[in-house]
This record gives C-alpha cells, sequence and structure tokens, in this order.
C-alpha cells in the first residue's frame, strides 16, 4: 500500500516536472516566425539601422523564446496560448525610418490583436491579406506613405476597434464595407487624397472619434451618423448642401469641425440647445442664416464657436450672449449689419453671475455700423481678444486695441447709385441672419426715404439715398457717403 502511494506521488512529480519544462522551453509556433522573416525581408535594408528593433531580429533563435533580450530586443509580443505554443499577438514597430513595402507578406497571424507601423516611411498599397487578422482590434499605418485604394477586405476585421489609415497617400473613396467594422471606436483618415461621397456609417454604435479632414470628399454629410459620435471632424473637404437635421440627435457629441467646405442653407437651431456640444466650427462654408433656438441658447454647452467666413447676413444674433458657458465667438467675414449689441459688450466685460465672458469675441470684416458699445471702451490690452476692424463704425480709431490691425470701410469708395456697379440685384436676399427656427424673415425696404440717426457716420459723408434707388439691405451695409 506504501508502495503505490509512493508510485502516484512520483507521478504527480513527474507530470508537474515535464509542465514547467514545456511551458519554460515554449516555441513559437513556426508559421508565426515565417511572417516575421516575411515582414524584415520587405524592407529596404538600408532603412534598418543599428540600434532599431528590426536590426535585433535575429532569427537563429527562436523570436518568443528570446523577446526582450540582445537578439529580439523590442517590435514584437508573444502568449502562450496552446500545448505550449507561442504565438505572435502584437507587432509594434519603433518610429525608425524604415522603407519598404508590406505586399510580400502573408499576415496570417490569427492571435494578433495590435499592428503598429505609425511614423515609418512604408509605401506601396495596404495588403488585402489584412483580412487574415481576425483577432485585430488596433491596425495603424499613420503617417506612412502608401498609396491606392483601401481594400474593402478591412470591413472584415470584425473584432478591430481602432483604424488609423491618416497621413498617408490613399486615393478613391472609403470602403461601403466599413460599415461592418461593429466594434469600431475610433477611426482616422486625415491627410489623404480621399474622394466620392462619404460612406453610410450609421449601424457603429461604437464609434465615438470620427477624423476624415484634409482630404477630397465631396457630396453631402451623411443623414445617418453614429449616435455615439463624441468627436467628429470633416474640415476641408468638398462636402456641401445643407446639414442633416439628425445631427441634433448625436446626444453625445462634444466637437464638431466641418470648416473649409462649401455647406450651405441655415446653422441649425438644435446646435445651439444641444445637451453636449462644446466646440463648433462652420467656418469657411456659405451659410447664409442662423436658426434661432427655442430656449435662446440659455441650456448651450458651447464654449467655443467659430461661424466666420461665411455668408450671414442681418443683425447679430444677440442670443448669443445668453448662451452661458460661450467665451469663443467668431464672426468675422460675413455680411452682418445693424450695431453691436449691447448684449455682446456686457458678456465681454461684466457678464452675469454664473455665465462666462466673452475671451475671444472677433467681429471683423462685417458691415457694423454705429458707435461702439460704451462697456468695450473700458477693455484693456491683454484682457479680453476683441477684433473690430474692417466695419462701419463710428469713431474706431487705431488707438483702440480691438481697432488695430486694420481700419474701417471706406465709406467715400462706393460707386455712386447712378453708375452701372450701383445697381441693385432684385435677387440677392434680404433675410435676416438669425430666423426662428429655419424660417427666414424678409426685411422688406421702406416705403420713401431712409433716414439714419448722426451717429451711424460723420455728417459730411451723409447723403440721401432713396428706397427705390438703393435695395434697403444694401444701404444699411452702410454703403452710404
Amino acid at each position: 500500500m506504501g508502495s503505490l502511494c509512493f508510485s502516484l506521488s512520483s507521478l504527480v512529480l513527474l507530470i508537474t516536472v515535464l509542465e514547467l519544462f514545456v511551458i519554460g522551453d515554449s516555441r513559437t509556433y513556426w508559421g508565426d516566425v515565417e511572417v516575421l522573416k516575411e515582414l524584415k525581408k520587405g524592407l529596404d535594408p538600408g532603412s534598418v539601422t543599428p540600434g532599431s528593433c528590426l536590426s535585433s531580429w535575429d532569427f537563429s533563435v527562436d523570436p518568443c523564446d528570446h523577446i526582450f533580450g540582445p537578439r529580439f530586443t523590442c517590435g514584437f509580443r508573444c502568449d502562450l496560448v496552446v500545448s505550449g505554443l507561442s504565438r505572435v499577438t502584437e507587432i509594434s514597430l519603433d518610429q525608425a525610418g524604415y522603407t519598404g513595402s508590406l505586399s510580400s507578406t502573408t499576415w496570417n497571424l490569427p492571435y494578433l490583436e495590435t499592428l503598429e507601423l505609425a511614423d515609418n516611411f512604408f509605401a506601396g498599397s495596404i495588403p488585402d491579406s489584412f483580412s487574415n487578422l481576425t483577432r485585430l482590434r488596433r491596425l495603424s499605418l499613420s503617417s506612412n506613405s502608401f498609396s491606392g485604394y483601401i481594400p474593402s477586405s478591412i470591413g472584415s476585421l470584425s473584432n478591430l476597434e481602432e483604424l488609423y489609415l491618416d497621413n498617408n497617400r490613399l486615393q478613391g473613396s472609403i470602403p461601403e464595407s466599413f460599415n461592418d467594422l461593429m466594434s469600431l471606436k475610433r477611426l482616422e483618415l486625415q491627410g489623404n487624397k480621399l474622394s466620392g461621397g462619404f460612406p453610410d456609417l450609421g449601424s457603429l454604435k461604437n464609434l465615438y472619434f470620427l477624423d476624415a479632414s484634409d482630404n477630397g470628399i465631396s457630396g453631402r454629410i451623411p443623414a445617418s451618423l453614429p449616435a455615439s459620435l463624441v468627436e467628429i471632424s470633416m474640415r476641408n473637404n468638398n462636402f456641401q448642401g445643407d446639414l442633416p437635421e439628425k445631427i441634433g440627435s448625436l446626444g453625445f457629441l462634444q466637437v464638431m469641425d466641418l470648416s473649409h467646405n462649401r455647406l450651405s442653407g441655415a446653422v441649425l437651431s438644435v446646435l445651439f440647445d444641444h445637451p453636449s456640444l462644446q466646440q463648433l466650427n462652420l467656418a469657411h462654408n456659405k451659410f447664409s442664416f442662423l436658426q434661432v433656438p427655442r430656449k435662446m441658447g440659455t441650456e448651450s454647452q458651447l464654449i467655443a464657436l467659430d461661424l466666420s467666413n461665411n455668408e450671414l447676413r442681418g443683425l447679430l444674433p444677440a442670443f448669443m450672449a445668453m448662451m452661458p458657458k460661450l467665451s469663443a465667438l467668431s464672426f468675422e467675414q460675413n455680411k452682418f449689419t445693424g450695431m453691436i449689441p449691447s448684449q455682446y459688450a456686457l458678456k465681454t466685460v461684466v457678464p452675469e453671475v454664473g455665465s462666462s465672458p466673452f475671451e475671444r469675441l472677433l467681429l471683423g470684416g462685417n458691415y457694423l455700423f454705429g458707435p461702439i458699445p460704451s462697456p468695450l471702451m473700458a477693455l484693456k490690452p491683454g484682457s479680453s481678444v476683441v477684433n473690430l476692424v474692417d466695419n462701419c463704425l463710428f469713431r474706431c480709431p487705431e488707438t483702440f486695441f480691438f481697432c488695430q490691425g486694420g481700419g474701417q470701410k471706406s465709406l467715400m469708395a462706393w460707386p455712386s447709385p447712378t453708375s452701372p456697379a450701383g445697381k441693385s440685384d432684385s435677387s440677392s436676399s434680404n433675410s435676416s441672419a438669425a430666423s426662428p427656427e429655419g424660417s427666414r424673415e424678409e426685411l422688406d425696404p421702406p416705403a420713401g426715404s431712409l433716414v439714419l440717426p448722426p451717429t451711424v457716420v460723420p455728417a459730411r459723408h451723409l447723403r440721401v439715398v432713396w428706397a427705390n434707388s438703393w435695395p434697403f439691405e444694401f444701404v444699411n451695409k452702410c454703403q452710404i457717403y
């Protein structure tokens, strides 16, 4: 009986020792080693410099057995998965200026979860064989020289959470198959030469970050966008048309940059009552009017709003001063008329309790007239950034810091009413810039002569202008002398 117990104990000890031996002597799966060899072979030897990760890849020894040793210092990671075999689960090359192509690599790495090749000089096309990386969660090819089309096979990577293809030379359209990347959380495509329309990605319920800036993408902003978006940037493309109404349903959105496109129509009221939107940049488009929000912006979370370089006209919307957190507002280079609202001046100098002051108030390049609101006159340089240059304001000398860098429009420079250049365009819109909920309130010229207060322009430049000779809007833009 004692002999039997001894034999069983010896057997258990032997099995334990064998298990430890197998784990301690784990070997890299041969197929993974072949892929690592292909990757290194596809690079230009001259770009594999001493001290770089790839210079240490010496395949005379087993990679996973010698990882972080003198012959495999860095660049990949292994994990023990089954039967004592190690599999490559991560390839993260250093930013060593590697050049070459990935097309000769088969990419049969079924356990790979991370492929990080950013900030090098890889060229050629993105391999279709990336579709073999079925467990891949992160693919980063940023800041290389990849060219050609984005392979639609990437859409089969159902576990992919982060995709970085930015700052390459990729062209063509964004594959429709991207709508199948159901696990995707972050998508960066900026800084390429992509064209065509933007695909419908509305089914990507986990996508929170989307950047497709600095491309040549055209058409309309998709009507269906992922409801989970927190930040979206599509600046510097060729988008045109109206903003989709469904943007207001993106309940988690905090940052939106659609600047430098050809968008037109209304700046939607839902953007000014949005429950989470903090930064909105619609500069350098062709928007012509604003919709007034139902709650007048009193519940807005906006901190920074840039609507510069559009075609907005009418009076400056006073409700902007009612947004409690808004501290940066730019209406530069539009067609606004009328006087500067006193609410703007008060928010800049003495905001209401619980309301942020205007730290940046940029109104230059419009057709604003009249005196400068008295609270602004008390501002000292450095207290706020205010710009009122290139308007038609009365008494705005460069001794005031907010009038420095450019004068006011010359009232004497406008053509006379009888010259061909002075003819009115009956098709031009005389709409207000801020209109209730999508409406456009037309401003009809008054009958008879237009009488302006003497503070609008110096008396020596004032001349009676008849309404039947000049449209009201033209006069209101201080084209008077």
